[in-house]
């Protein structure tokens, strides 16, 4: 009955062909207004994501509704008004300490300024001919800043020949620093400030071209470029996988991974390929730990690999390559994200017609949510527990949350009141579809919630390649997740990284042979939670 009528033919129709027809429009009316819902849900959503603010905590989305009815929500005729002393109440003035600024200004190096003198001409003139008397001296301190400084080093080595007995003729040569790179001008601190501009500070190499030129300094990104490879294969590289090493000790890990370009990487253009994040788990605190890994692709034959003789708890979104991690390794345990969970219910009510605030709140996405809530403002309150006594209270307060958000869920499912098309849908579905990986967390109080560590640990990549966009060779990305993966590291250590760079780039190369090999037992005293490192890569404390 897909052809149109006309009233004719209607006219001539039996009851019984007008009734299928009425039937089939309706199905078709059905469909047509479900799928025009999820465009419009789809289009608030895109707008959100691309104008709005990105946050998916429920104090958050409640604190959106109330700008579109705070008369209404918050009238009530029964209130008395304030009285004045409780309006004009003044909130107590906190006393500034005495000799903060001494303190947060006594790591800098000083520079004492010649003081600022008053002549005895203008004193005399002043206060008359010896009418005065000098008083104690006020001292008060400025911070200066020199963003660019540039010095040539000129090395000198003595060279002796010699002129009799057995080495005759023989030349000799005083001990001269190890280069990092064969009759290069670079230096540790130069590279040093390179790195930590780009990989830091998200800044691409022809930024960093240009401002060096400014400066007055010819120093191409190609120059720039070779170093950084360089330098990330000869010094890094097996500093990184010592790293490694000592992650895959740890009894929980987590992961994601974030899609890239790589120009040059033998496959046909716009192939998309992948940098991946391991990191230690969010409640390792002694030596927190972050590597990233640049791959082809998101297989789950690559986690594999990396974890092949791993056995913890890996903490992950709900990626289905990591599900296969977990069935294909023995004694590793996936742990899914709530975070994730949330998701698609905070992104259902934003693309929701907030006109009408009550509406939204009795959605089934708002209760999910709020039901989500409950279980994130139990466990905020763990963070400082020990293992065990989080787990404790896991199952004694967070437990029967999570029981009845479960049984919630299914219900909603079997009720069929939700569109199947709907991010709510999704939503519910997700969770159902991940509870046992979800579920992981009550088990053991050594992991996490969610999987957001993992993406704080990639997001200064996520940054940095808005700025530079894509890679140009296979090269350049595995140096880059060498570079990252220190950096992060460094941070999360609380060092500084420039320093870091720059100490590493100064010790690394001593520690080659003739061959470019290092021992993996010397480069521990260089790990970023050495307590061997110097004292300026260590970030000053208040």
């Amino acid at each position: 009955m897909s052809g149109k009528h006309t009233l004719e033919e209607l006219n001539q129709l039996s009851r019984e062909d007008l009734v299928t027809i009425i039937l089939t429009m309706q199905g078709q009316l059905d469909a047509l207004n479900e799928n025009i819902e999820k465009l419009i849900e789809q289009v608030r959503i895109a707008n959100q994501h691309h104008f709005g603010r990105k946050t998916e905590t429920m104090q958050s989305i409640e604190g959106q509704l109330s700008f579109f009815n705070e008369a209404e929500a918050f009238y009530d005729k029964e209130a008395n008004e304030p009285e004045a002393d409780e309006v004009l109440t003044q909130k107590p003035r906190r006393k500034k300490a005495k000799g903060q600024r001494d303190t947060d200004l006594k790591e800098f190096p000083e520079d004492i300024i010649p003081p600022h003198a008053v002549s005895k001409e203008t004193l005399d003139a002043f206060y008359g001919p010896g009418c005065w008397k000098r008083m104690p001296d006020e001292t008060y301190k400025r911070l200066r800043h020199e963003p660019e400084s540039w010095t040539v080093e000129v090395h000198t080595v003595e060279v002796y020949v010699g002129t009799d007995g057995d080495h005759q003729d023989e030349f000799l040569r005083g001990d001269r620093p190890k280069d990092i790179f064969r009759n290069s001008i670079v230096t540790p601190s130069l590279l040093a400030s390179i790195l930590n501009v780009k990989y830091v500070n998200s800044a691409s190499l022809n930024r960093i071209e240009q401002e060096f030129r400014r400066n007055g300094v010819s120093i191409s990104r190609q120059t720039m470029a070779n170093w950084i490879i360089n330098s990330s294969g000869r010094y890094f590289a097996p500093l990184v996988e010592r790293m490694r090493q000592e992650l895959l000790k740890l009894p929980v890990t987590q992961a994601d991974e974030t899609p890239t370009q790589v120009i040059h990487d033998d496959r046909h253009p716009g192939s998309r390929s992948y940098m991946w994040v391991h990191r230690s788990g969010e409640f390792c605190k002694d030596r927190p730990v972050v590597i990233y890994e640049y791959q082809k692709g998101r297989a789950h034959e690559l986690p594999l690999a990396f974890y092949r003789d791993y056995k913890g708890v890996l903490v992950t979104d709900g990626l289905q390559q990591y599900h296969l991690v977990e069935k294909k390794l023995e004694g590793l345990i996936n742990a899914n994200c709530w975070a994730h969970a949330r998701r698609d219910y905070a992104d259902a009510i934003k693309a929701t017609d907030k006109s009408d605030p009550d509406a939204v709140r009795r959605s089934t996405a708002y209760q999910a949510l709020s039901r989500i809530s409950q279980i994130y403002k139990q466990e905020g309150a763990l963070k400082d527990l020990s293992t065990r006594q989080r787990l404790r209270e896991r199952q004694n307060n967070i437990k029967p949350l999570v029981e009845e958000y479960f049984a919630w869920v299914k219900k909603q499912l079997e009720d069929g009141t939700v569109p199947p098309k709907s991010k709510t849908a999704e939503g519910l579905r997700y969770s159902v579809n991940q509870e046992k990986y979800l579920r992981v967390f009550l088990t053991d109080g050594n992991v996490p919630i969610d999987n957001s560590a993992s993406e704080r640990a990639i997001r200064t990549f996520c940054i940095g390649k808005k700025n530079w966009m894509f890679h140009d060779s296979v090269r350049g990305a595995q140096a880059s997740a060498v570079i990252y993966s220190l950096s992060e590291t460094a941070k999360l250590n609380d060092l500084r990284p420039y320093y870091y760079f720059k100490h590493l780039l100064t010790e690394l190369p001593n520690l080659c042979d003739e061959k470019g090999n290092m021992e993996p037992a010397k480069l521990d005293d260089l790990l970023p939670w050495s307590e061997s490192l110097p004292d300026e890569c260590r970030k000053p404390r208040r």
